[in-house]
């Protein structure tokens, strides 16, 4: 059984999650020159290299991948402990890390985020928006937030933000005029689209539902982007019919630059829940930030 000291587990997991070993001093406040001494007497007891080291970049090694999946929750565990250890009538301090689809960090938690640090001024928060659906845990987040079809189910949820949601497809009133308004989702065969691909390379299938009937399409596409603003963008100026959250159209609704369509076959959906595997160990700034959660969701 090999003895390693827990400094040079934490160097090489800071270097390994920041791809930099500048970054990672920085970070931790010490000298570039200490991590890569730390990172040359782990490699010598294990027997492998964990990192491929140029002059411009620092990459993780096979075995690197596989260490740094299992040792970020163990970190995770142990730092959690240690800021448990405090007295319990302490304020709560120290970061709490999400990681949140790019609608949720857009529309739904910066209103709820600058009530809570102004609630707890000892608590930071870092937020990682992004739309791949990952294991956020072996990533060294403390919660992710997802809708439901997407939470696992051995995850504890609790709701956040606005109980519904819905979709929208719209289009520009002269697309409109020229191409005609859809009324059935296989209508949209006939059209031209602007579709959104996921950088996990996933184009989704369009999806509409009325009285129980579900209908899939894959239509026409005139635009492929990841971009919502640029989707927005050709949707205003009369390039194709676009979908995506109200939430992202709902100013250009309001002055009639897009018109929904096929409004009666995208029926509302349940709001986005934070989840986390397990109240044990609970990291404070978490802890604080779900009783946050909690008042906010009673008052309302």
């Amino acid at each position: 059984m090999r003895r390693l000291p827990l400094a040079d587990l934490e160097a090489f997991a800071a270097v390994a999650e920041m791809r930099s070993f500048r970054k990672a001093a920085a970070q931790r406040g010490i000298s570039a020159t200490s991590l890569s001494d730390a990172m040359r007497r782990l490699e010598a007891r294990l027997g492998v290299r964990l990192l491929t080291r140029t002059t411009r970049s620092v990459t993780l090694t096979d075995a690197g991948q596989q260490l740094l999946a299992r040792l970020s929750p163990a970190l995770g565990d142990i730092a959690s402990m240690l800021d448990g250890l405090g007295p319990a009538g302490d304020t709560p301090s120290g970061t709490l890390r999400l990681n949140v689809p790019g609608i949720v960090a857009r529309y739904i938690l910066p209103p709820i985020v600058v009530r809570f640090l102004k609630a707890y001024p000892r608590v930071s928060i870092e937020i990682v928006a992004e739309d791949v659906y990952s294991d956020v845990f072996a990533k060294g987040f403390d919660a992710g937030v997802r809708y439901d079809e997407r939470l696992e189910l051995d995850m504890i949820a609790v709701p956040i933000g606005p109980r519904s949601q819905r979709f929208i497809a719209v289009a520009s009133p002269a697309y409109l005029k020229i191409h005609g308004t859809p009324s059935h989702p296989e209508d949209l065969l006939k059209h031209t689209c602007i579709r959104h691909r996921f950088l996990s390379g996933v184009m989704p299938t369009w999806e509409f539902e009325r009285e129980g009937v579900v209908v899939r399409v894959d239509p026409p596409s005139v635009i492929i982007t990841n971009s919502l603003d640029i989707s927005r963008a050709a949707a205003v100026a009369g390039l194709g019919i676009m979908t995506s959250f109200s939430e992202f159209t709902e100013a250009e609704v309001a002055s009639g630059a897009l018109q929904p369509v096929l409004e009666d076959w995208l029926p509302p959906f349940s709001g986005p829940f934070i989840y986390y595997p397990s109240r044990k160990h609970m990291p404070p700034p978490l802890r604080a930030f779900l009783d946050f959660l909690k008042t906010e969701m009673a008052a309302t």
